[in-house]
């Protein structure tokens, strides 16, 4: 397909119940209907970081989807019936016997045609206990757009996103489950990597609360020029956002970052 200039974006973003697949599928699934039912019906949806589950990682391994599986069947039909590209937030995924923290891609045919497993894993939280961690970048194309996936704790790592940046990525897509006290981090972060990479970012942040762990929501959607076009509450909420790819190329040839690198210095 030819690639767009204009693409309506949703983002869900959801309560989570920690430990309780059931619940936290059914919400989706509500929240996905708001969404395509809403007067612009988006080019793509995105949800937050292990939507499926939570952190309940002292039991993850009985809970998370085997391969991916249930969450590849309903999203691919999803996406299939309404036509619509989904960044699937990122779940609990069991393979060969470990957990991932992964995000499946699904075009507007239904098919899955990226994934990324996170690739920093937060140890404040012990995830490096529990979890796997991903061994590549997560590099997708989209409606013919270049693109990146991060997870959370990621975008705390500059260097991930300039390497995808470099790659051609002109949207960074970022599932995450972000606690309080650190909302200043969270907003400050993902406005930094979309002016410093000169790229939109897109992301979900979940709300509610875990046992004692509180989470804000705030998600967002920042242009390449570091300027919010939407942004969420602390509640429950579908988050839409029109953005213009072609905005990507003006800010990249009016201060041409990347053609003024020095990377021979930066060893």
């Amino acid at each position: 397909m030819n690639k767009p200039t204009r693409w309506n974006v949703s983002l869900l973003q959801m309560d989570v119940k920690i430990g309780e697949p059931e619940e936290n599928f059914a919400n989706l699934e509500r929240m996905l209907g708001e969404a395509v039912r809403s007067e612009a019906k988006p080019d793509l949806i995105l949800f937050p970081e292990m939507w499926n589950t939570g952190y309940a990682l002292d039991r993850i391994h009985d809970i998370s989807d085997r391969d991916g599986e249930r969450t590849k069947r309903f999203l691919s039909a999803f996406s299939r019936e309404h036509q619509v590209n989904i960044v699937g937030g990122s779940i609990a995924d069991l393979r060969q016997g470990s957990v991932r923290n992964t995000i499946y891609v699904f075009d507007r045919s239904g098919n899955v045609v990226a994934d990324y497993s996170k690739i920093h894993l937060f140890g404040l939280m012990d995830e490096e206990k529990y979890l796997v961690a991903g061994d590549r970048a997560g590099r997708l194309e989209i409606d013919g757009i270049p693109a990146g996936m991060m997870i959370c704790y990621d975008i705390r790592f500059p260097e991930l996103s300039r390497t995808l940046a470099l790659n051609g990525a002109q949207i960074l897509f970022v599932p995450a489950e972000w606690p309080h006290p650190r909302l200043h981090h969270w907003r400050t972060l993902l406005t930094a990597r979309a002016i410093e990479n000169q790229m939109y970012i897109v992301a979900c942040n979940r709300v509610g609360t875990s046992g004692t762990t509180e989470f804000f929501g705030h998600s967002m959607v920042i242009d390449p020029w570091g300027e919010i076009l939407a942004e969420g509450g602390e509640q429950e909420a579908v988050l839409n956002a029109v953005i213009d790819l072609s905005l990507v190329d003006k800010v990249r040839g009016t201060i041409p970052v990347f053609s003024d690198r020095r990377p021979e210095l930066y060893r």
